[in-house]
């Protein structure tokens, strides 16, 4: 399989590249990290409205440009090199992904067109604990009233969920368990009992909320196709965004690798560069292996969503947990590197660690994802 990108995709990337450097420098992440949305929306409208990143994904039927999962890795790995302050990952690799996934026809006209051209944010809510994906730990209800539906619970880990003009909830029917009576329900920003609250998160790049369904009442146009069995439409929607993810981590790996030889270039000890000794060689060498082993994983991975091949699950698993321990791993070596200097505000490596540790445990963590994988084998 020939994992080099087009000249299309890598004009994508370049594109975003130059479009970076000036709107997600250093600086521009720190002033983003310090406001309440956690992201500027002047440079959020120009994503959607200009450059047309929330709508890489939707299909030109609704207003989009209709391309796939290999052109999203192509991005996000970008996005990730530069700690990019946005609700990119949540609209496109949740929203959008969650949308096209099991959305009714009246959802995706209502929804898709906005999202494209940046009108609108719209996220995933599944998890209500720290714990790893899967059906099993979803405990909010939802329950029939009349045409409509009544959601109850609370909601943890919701990327971009205080901004978000719409999330996509996960909730099962009263008395069901596992995989049986999960359903997933379109709920607007607005409705009335959804309350919305911004957690206090080690990554001050990404904001978390906590949301809490008060019997939120719904009409019956907001249940996605998925209905009572939406397990299966669910966990798609989570591979996919694991593939996502995967790819943002390769791209912060990346930089991180950048980093940790720019300053072993530089930084003199003893009379000589400490790039010169051994043991700093040995450090930047296995990182360019872990990434460049996360880089495969990732593009293949991002290979078979686009294909909608049979073995998503088990591309998605071993991107996700790969990327993660190799973005964590990176991240740490390139502060050990710098030093003590590395942890200080000026210095983005403590950004890198910070959102490489945070976005580890999201979508399962390593270990989740590697014993997912040995399910699959029949281990």
């Amino acid at each position: 399989m020939n994992f080099a990108f087009t000249e299309e995709q890598e004009q994508l990337r370049e594109t975003a590249r130059s479009f970076l450097a000036a709107h997600a420098s250093s600086e521009a992440v720190r002033r983003a990290m310090q406001t309440e949305l956690g992201f500027d929306p002047d440079a959020w409208k120009r994503i959607g409205s200009e450059l047309g990143w929330t709508a890489i994904l939707v299909p030109e039927a609704y207003g989009g440009i209709g391309l796939g999962w290999v052109e999203v890795a192509a991005l996000l790995e970008v996005t990730g090199e530069f700690l990019l302050c946005a609700p990119l990952l949540s609209t496109v690799g949740l929203g959008t992904n969650a949308l096209l996934a099991a959305g009714t026809e009246d959802q995706k006209r209502d929804w898709l067109p906005r999202i494209a051209d940046g009108r609108a944010i719209v996220t995933l809510a599944f998890a209500e604990s720290a714990r790893d994906p899967g059906p099993d730990p979803i405990a909010a209800t939802f329950r029939r009233d009349g045409e409509g539906f009544v959601l109850s619970g609370r909601k943890r880990s919701v990327v971009d969920g205080a901004a978000a003009d719409a999330i996509v909830v996960a909730a099962r029917a009263p008395g069901s368990a596992g995989a049986d009576g999960l359903g997933l329900f379109l709920v607007r920003g607005d409705e009335p009992g959804l309350a919305r609250r911004t957690l206090p998160t080690l990554d001050g790049t990404r904001r978390i909320a906590e949301i809490e369904l008060r019997d939120v009442r719904l009409p019956g146009g907001a249940q996605l196709t998925g209905g009572g069995s939406g397990a299966a439409a669910l966990a798609k929607v989570l591979d996919r965004a694991a593939i996502a993810l995967a790819a943002e981590q390769v791209g912060g790996a990346q930089r991180c690798l950048d980093l940790a030889v720019e300053y072993a270039k530089g930084r003199v000890q003893f009379g000589r560069p400490i790039g010169s000794f051994q043991a700093i060689k040995h450090k930047c060498a296995d990182a360019m292996v872990k990434v460049e082993s996360g880089r495969s994983a990732s593009y293949y991975a991002a290979c078979v969503a686009a294909e909608d091949a049979p073995e998503l699950a088990e591309a998605a698993s071993l991107a996700k947990a790969w990327c993660s321990d190799a973005y964590f791993r990176c991240a740490a070596d390139c502060l050990q590197i710098h030093g003590g200097v590395g942890f200080t505000w000026e210095y983005d490596v403590h950004l890198h660690l910070k959102r490489a540790k945070a976005s580890q445990s999201f979508l399962g963590s390593p270990s989740w994802h590697r014993e997912r994988i040995a399910r699959h084998m029949g281990l």
